[in-house]
């Protein structure tokens, strides 16, 4: 019959070896023989090395025991192995057995197989070190930990890039390093940690300090972080620099400042924008001056209100809207309704307009008086019919019309020109207050007067390639016989210095001797087509080929670059006026010169366009109408 302490050892759920002074096994219960696959009789009389590997190692096994007969005990966590050769992960407990002597006797052995604990452990071990690795590489993004009190505990590359600060010059610093001088004084780093802390995030976008001492626009993300006892163990913070997408929002701004003040001075054309209801939102001083209501009165009115009786009964309000989302616009000419009842005739063009995301958000409305106008056609007419001798009258009349229209087409002109006045004045301005600071005074404000003027010679050159655009097609085209190979050297020699800061290669492939066309438009055309090679090219050992050959009874140009090339997505867009497919730090440049160019040859009676792949250069082509032959 087995004793109780029989019955505990053989119910026992670790395994439980006994061994002599040797270390050979003397006991073992069920537990072990499961765990180890060994029958009882195959670890009797077996030194317990048999655990240790596919093949004994005994010198471990000594030095464990030895371990054990020097402290009495000794535990220890490995891999151990089973009959079949395949390995567990074994929790040992060895504890010496004496007699009552006080002489050793042997060890009782506990193991326990932890295999699934231990391989838990791993699984989170590899979890965490491919987070560690994932947030150390990134760059776009700074990310790193806080304790508690807002010291930096890790620093990852991005904020290495962002704030400029290494590893080993920024763990152990304070948080608070990185704010401006007023933010300090009003204590904000303190108050931020506090709202993470009591609401689990604090979220804002601000300016912050470089190591160099330069300011950032950034969006910050602090986040309290709690272990699983919810005690509250420090900070993640995660910090992205903005500085870009805020210059271009204030330069979106100020542009849309700028247009919104053009478009509110603008008399001859009635110009607002209504809900997507219908419902108008704001009012310019044509709108006031044709329709006679001011911007208190109609704004959020239906525009109906300037709809005859008839039209409305019709449903002509609603039915043009609705044209205009379908279609994307919508135009006519018709009889309105000014405030004090009396009826002009209108030209009405009016715009589905939709937001970045695609949304529809409203409508623009254009509205032109042309009553006059109308009376005079009507007249003129009249008169033809009926009184031929006062032809020259109405002709007269007719070229005042012309007149009028051609102001119209002049007004982009006039703007640009009177704009560049007060931006030359501006830029004298600041030219001016950096000269007369002192060194001391000029220090903190240098970046702002250098970004200042910057801007300043930035918008002079966006206005004058609005003007030259909208003046190409006024100049005067007198074509006359050109020799290509006079054409290109002129050019090149234009931009010589731009090949030779780039260390460009140019290749030439000129198999025909003369094209019909203006001189100066063309040297602007191919100026600006090799300009874009060289500009695209930067870096990547440049080479530009420009080749004129035949094409049936036209000149083919084309401009070659092997640089980084255009997405096929992108190749319809490069023409659009302002297009722009980099960033301006990247490539600098306003998004005018390919628009120009399409219109110059557009007028010589040519077509321009695109091929390319990305990483794999570009090729603008444009064709010419060949000189005839004396």
């Amino acid at each position: 019959m087995l004793t109780d302490y029989g019955l505990l050892i053989q119910s026992m759920p670790q395994g439980l070896l006994c061994l002599d002074d040797k270390g050979y096994i003397t006991f073992v219960n069920p537990a072990a023989t499961q765990l180890t696959q060994y029958a009882p009789g195959e670890l009797v009389n077996r030194h317990i090395a048999l655990l240790y590997g596919p093949a004994p190692d005994i010198i471990k096994a000594e030095y464990e025991l030895g371990l054990t007969r020097i402290n009495g005990q000794f535990s220890a966590q490995s891999w151990r192995f089973k009959k079949d050769k395949s390995r567990f992960w074994g929790d040992v407990s060895y504890t010496c057995m004496f007699d009552e002597q006080n002489n050793l006797t042997g060890y009782c052995c506990v193991l326990q197989d932890r295999t699934e604990a231990k391989q838990r452990e791993l699984d989170l071990l590899k979890r965490e070190e491919r987070y560690r690795l994932m947030v150390e590489g990134v760059k776009d993004y700074a990310i790193f930990m806080m304790d508690t009190t807002g010291h930096i505990l890790t620093w990852n590359e991005g904020a290495k890039t962002i704030k400029g600060y290494s590893t080993n010059e920024i763990v152990g610093q304070h948080f608070s390093r990185f704010y401006t001088a007023e933010d300090l004084a009003d204590q904000k780093p303190a108050r931020e940690l506090e709202i993470a802390k009591r609401t689990g995030k604090y979220e804002e976008e601000g300016w912050r300090i470089k190591k160099n001492g330069s300011v950032f626009w950034a969006n910050v993300v602090i986040t309290a972080l709690f272990n699983e006892q919810n005690q509250h163990i420090g900070f993640s913070k995660v910090t992205r620099d903005l500085t870009e997408r805020k210059e271009a929002q204030d330069v979106i701004r100020q542009s849309e400042e700028l247009y919104r003040s053009l478009v509110e001075q603008v008399a001859d054309y009635g110009i607002f924008m209504l809900d997507e209801k219908g419902r108008v939102i704001n009012w310019n001083e044509g709108a006031k001056r044709i329709k006679g209501y001011t911007a208190d009165e109609i704004i959020g009115k239906y525009f109906s209100i300037f709809y005859p009786e008839e039209d409305i009964i019709d449903g002509k309000p609603a039915r043009e809207l609705v044209i205009a989302v379908a279609t994307g616009k919508y135009e006519e000419e018709g009889w309105r309704l000014r405030k004090d009842g009396s009826l002009f005739w209108a030209n009405v063009v009016i715009t589905a307009v939709y937001n970045r995301q695609g949304i529809h958000i409203g409508f623009s409305k254009v509205t032109r008086d042309l009553t006059e106008r109308k009376k005079a056609e009507e007249a003129l007419r009249e008169s033809y019919e009926r009184f031929r001798q006062k032809s020259l009258e109405l002709q007269r009349t007719n070229e005042e019309l012309g007149l009028a229209n051609e102001e119209l087409e002049k007004f982009t002109s006039i703007v640009s020109h009177d704009l560049q006045e007060p931006l030359r004045t501006i830029k004298s301005f600041l030219l001016l207050t950096e000269r007369e600071l002192d060194e001391e005074a000029r220090r903190p404000v240098a970046g702002y007067l250098r970004k200042s003027v910057q801007a300043v010679t930035r918008m002079k050159e966006l206005i004058e390639h609005v003007l030259h655009y909208s003046q190409v097609s006024k100049v005067d085209l007198q074509l006359e016989s050109l020799s290509v190979r006079d054409l290109i050297d002129e050019v090149l020699q234009n931009v010589q210095a731009q090949i030779e800061a780039s260390r460009a290669r140019i290749d030439l492939d000129l198999r025909v001797e003369h094209v019909l066309g203006n001189r100066l438009q063309l040297i602007q055309v191919l100026q600006n087509l090799i300009n874009n090679a060289l500009k695209f090219t930067a870096g990547q050992s440049p080479r530009v080929t420009i080749v004129a050959q035949p094409d049936k009874d036209r000149v083919r140009f084309s401009v070659s670059d092997n640089g980084i090339g255009i997405a096929e997505g992108d190749l319809t867009k490069v023409f659009d006026v302002f297009r722009r497919l980099h960033t301006q730090n990247e490539y600098p440049g306003v998004g005018m010169g390919l628009s120009i160019c399409k219109r110059i040859v557009e007028r010589h009676g040519g077509q321009i366009w695109p091929e390319s792949q990305p990483g794999q250069g570009t090729t603008f082509y444009f064709t010419l109408n060949e000189a005839v032959k004396a």
